[in-house]
């Protein structure tokens, strides 16, 4: 069996809320041409009085959202990730790997994955079912996720038409791996004209 492909959108300090955009537009773009995603990406919204936004993940296969910032007022300082609540957004993820999927889309490799946890199991249970993975990646984080990829992953800049080509490659390699028609569903790379 070839190696399955999985790819870590590589961004700096500070570059967060244009990832979580950038990712909202792809899934956007890879939903229209037909393809069957798993995972989850950020959305973020005013949080009115306080200085941050709130964070939401939005299941890709169900489109169910799970609010994930934890509301400790408006002078709070530190992490407001609500770790309970990634996890649920971890377990719905995992149980939409149980159906066919064409992409897995993470909105981060986080401390949480750096760690072992949040959507590390996603990842490995996504390898295992031969299915492509992309992964956004901070520059706090990328030391950890070349420890636990290795030489494995592609690195991909944080440019949409790049990562529109790494999808359409992905997917085809994997539907050329198991037997599939290659016109069962447009691929993203037809997106590029659009």
């Amino acid at each position: 069996m070839a190696e399955p492909r999985l790819a870590g959108i590589l961004y700096g300090t500070g570059d967060g809320p244009r990832i979580d955009d950038l990712l909202v537009a792809l899934v956007e773009r890879l939903r229209a041409s037909g393809l069957r995603l798993a995972g989850a990406i950020q959305h973020n919204t005013d949080g009115g009085d306080r200085c941050r936004c709130d964070m939401t993940l939005e299941d890709l296969a169900s489109g169910q959202r799970i609010d994930i910032s934890e509301k400790r007022g408006p002078e709070s300082r530190g992490c407001r990730l609500d770790s309970f609540a990634l996890e649920a957004s971890v377990g719905l993820v995992t149980q939409s790997l149980s159906e066919p999927r064409d992409l897995v889309i993470l909105n981060r490799f986080g401390k949480r994955e750096a760690e072992g946890h949040g959507f590390r199991q996603v990842i490995d249970q996504a390898i295992a079912a031969d299915v492509a993975v992309l992964i956004a990646v901070a520059e706090g984080q990328q030391e950890a996720w070349e420890k636990f990829t290795g030489s494995y992953a592609d690195s991909l800049p944080v440019d949409l038409g790049a990562i529109i080509g790494w999808c359409d490659q992905a997917v085809a390699e994997t539907a050329s791996r198991m037997g599939e028609p290659d016109q069962a569903r447009s691929t993203p790379g037809h997106l590029l004209d659009a």
